[in-house]
């Protein structure tokens, strides 16, 4: 593969943008050091013109590429004719209409917002307004946002020293089989991680439970995928608790794992989902959706209680609209499905012959590897040999999240099948050149 460094546009305006850019940026971006000119379907071009396969998609925002023709097109007709607002516009009546298309049976009812915390938060107040309870159990490598209203139910030291929290916030083992925190095997484990929700709210609660929050598959932990059955025992123990299950289908919403929701791989239809990322095509988008006699619930029904200035404004719901559209015209949900098969397969054989790689998991195009020192113990590779990873994809022309032990890969769901199997090439070979210059192979 050709050896690219960072090039002299790049560096000229990455230095002029951190004499005024706040730090806390995404990782990704921070610590590849690119300016990014341009994009066309899965690839990215830098200020110096070098591509990179795009394996990040802006953390599966991306669904349908980099400036699509009709996305591109939607919004440069909207934003001649009207681009803020909360007035009814036939954009986004047209929106509403093809989305509840294609949500789960009986959730039709939707409120729109602009970022995922945003619609988390307005979920959880709609959920305490349905059942009059207050207490929500969230699960360990959980993430449902930044906000304040949610960090308390983050389940990583990711929420360290940003508290006090909001009390009645509680988290509970996820079904995370390579490394369970209950130290069984599946199945012999009959999905322990499951009763054992019933044990925390017992005795961790004050029997208040308004909501089960849970990522069908976990996104920010991993692209952890839970065993067949986990997600249906969650909703027997809401039921059980007069709760809402909330699935935060943020990231696996639209078409990302395969089918067009996360929670169908184990067919449950939640109480209540939120969604986002992937709807907008890039433009910052998200929503709730339920069903009419949850929405109903006062006061979050009220006038103005679950709204939101930018929510649905003509150019989000244009955005939200064409991305759809290209969705369900081009069968992104099926080629999400047969690319990740392929991609799943080629990783089982980078499994092979890398002893570093300790697990290869996913569904859709939104997969997982496990980098470790040592199978048996699993202990995870050192950042410091990852973040070098990183680098060596990026010489490479490849954009993954490979700068952690955990390596997320979710592209574009418009990727072709030699543009994912070339970026695993990639992947391949610097894994390659990292594991033999660190005496890891």
């Amino acid at each position: 593969m050709t050896r690219r460094d960072v090039g002299p546009r790049s560096r000229a305006i990455v230095a002029r943008e951190q004499q005024h850019l706040a730090p806390g940026s995404q990782s990704f971006s921070v610590q590849a050091g690119l300016a990014m000119a341009r994009g066309r379907g899965s690839t990215l071009i830098d200020e110096d013109g070098n591509e990179y396969i795009d394996f990040i998609a802006g953390i599966a925002v991306g669904s349908i590429g980099h400036c699509h023709p009709h996305y591109v097109e939607s919004l440069k007709r909207q934003v001649e004719k009207l681009t803020f607002g909360s007035f009814t516009t036939e954009t986004r009546a047209k929106f509403l209409d093809l989305l509840a298309s294609v949500t789960p049976e009986g959730l039709t009812r939707i409120q729109l917002f602009s970022g995922g915390a945003e619609a988390v938060e307005a979920a959880l107040r709609l959920a305490r307004a349905k059942t009059g309870k207050h207490e929500i159990v969230g699960f360990w490598g959980g993430f449902h946002g930044k906000t304040g209203g949610v960090l308390g139910i983050l389940g990583s030291d990711f929420k360290h020293h940003l508290g006090p929290f909001l009390p009645g916030q509680h988290s509970t083992p996820y079904a995370d089989c390579y490394r369970c925190p209950l130290r069984l095997t599946y199945p012999d484990c009959g999905i322990a991680c499951a009763d054992y929700v019933r044990d925390v709210i017992k005795h961790q609660t004050a029997g208040e439970i308004a909501a089960i929050i849970v990522e069908p598959i976990q996104g920010t932990a991993g692209n952890i995928v839970p065993p067949p059955g986990f997600l249906r025992a969650l909703q027997a123990i809401a039921r059980e608790q007069g709760a809402m299950l909330l699935a935060d289908e943020m990231i696996t919403g639209f078409g990302r794992t395969g089918l067009m929701w996360g929670a169908e791989h184990d067919g449950v239809v939640p109480d209540i989902m939120t969604v986002g990322k992937g709807v907008g095509g890039g433009f910052p988008l998200s929503g709730v959706i339920s069903s009419d006699a949850v929405t109903s619930a006062k006061p979050w029904s009220n006038p103005s209680f679950s709204s939101s200035s930018y929510g649905g404004n003509p150019l989000a719901s244009a955005a939200g609209l064409a991305a759809l559209e290209i969705i369900l015209k081009e069968d992104l949900v099926k080629n999400s499905e047969r690319v990740g098969k392929v991609m799943l397969a080629r990783l089982e054989q980078m499994k092979e012959k890398h002893r570093v790689v300790g697990e290869v998991r996913g569904k859709g195009l939104l997969l997982g590897i496990e980098l470790v020192k040592d199978r048996r113990t699993k202990e995870p590779l050192s950042k410091d040999v990852t973040r070098v990873l990183y680098q060596e994809c990026l010489r490479r022309g490849l954009v993954a999240m490979s700068y952690a032990p955990t390596i997320r890969i979710n592209p574009p769901l418009v990727i072709r099948e030699d543009e994912a199997l070339a970026g695993l090439a990639i992947l391949d070979e610097a894994l390659e050149v990292v594991t033999r210059e660190h005496g890891l192979q």
